[in-house]
């Protein structure tokens, strides 16, 4: 959450085509404001979301990594419907790049311009996502500042949901999402979390597989 406040402020390698199978979803009540989901499913990336109302907009909750089949959704609105859905994330990752930021905390009072997402003169050729050939190249990551790293690489994908920067910081075991991003974005600046001084980071095209089945509850008075 932290990081999506600082997105707004500035205004795994995989596969090719999506499993057959749908994940799992099960909700219960922990208490009349605190929801448990867990799922079953394919070890990817799985993008959790919720609505309160049937046909409703899904709000994304979190972008869970591999590793990850649980999460608890707390303080919610008394006698409020809520509805679940998990959605499989499925595309190419370009090769990891190892990035060490010097020591210092962030500044907003710094300069920021180079961070907003954009759209650079382009590739000279495009593939389907789900080919290899997609998979993002000549990613680059420039050191901005003491939390800040600018990332570009060359948009290979022709029909992508979007893009992912994912980071995986030292001592962790997986690479989680660190931005979301729009198709035929090929530059954004990143500001890093503290435990993310040493770290590494990957660029994914992807696209959306299975959708799992929609679970309903209403939190208590």
């Amino acid at each position: 959450m932290l990081r999506v406040l600082l997105a707004l402020f500035l205004l795994t390698a995989c596969s090719g085509a999506p499993p057959s199978a749908s994940p799992s979803l099960s909700a219960k009540m922990l208490s009349p404001n605190d929801i448990a989901l867990e799922w079953r499913g394919e070890p990817t990336t799985h993008a959790l979301e919720f609505a309160t109302e049937r046909d409703g907009a899904y709000t994304v909750l979190q972008y869970a990594p591999p590793g990850q089949s649980t999460f608890k959704h707390p303080d919610l609105m008394p006698k409020t419907p809520f509805y679940y859905r998990l959605r499989s994330i499925h595309g190419p990752a370009s090769a990891p790049l190892d990035v060490t930021l010097p020591p210092g905390e962030f500044d907003e009072q710094a300069d920021h311009s180079w961070a907003p997402p954009r759209t650079l003169p382009g590739s000279p050729s495009k593939h389907p996502v789900r080919s290899e050939q997609a998979v993002p190249t000549d990613v680059r990551a420039k050191v901005m500042h003491a939390n800040g790293i600018l990332f570009t690489w060359q948009d290979n994908a022709s029909d992508e949901a979007g893009y992912l920067i994912e980071a995986r910081a030292a001592g962790a075991s997986e690479y989680r999402v660190a931005a979301v991003l729009d198709p035929d974005v090929n530059s954004f600046g990143l500001i890093t979390l503290p435990e993310e001084k040493v770290a590494s980071y990957r660029v994914r095209a992807y696209f959306y597989g299975a959708q799992s089945n929609v679970v309903h509850l209403v939190t208590g008075g």
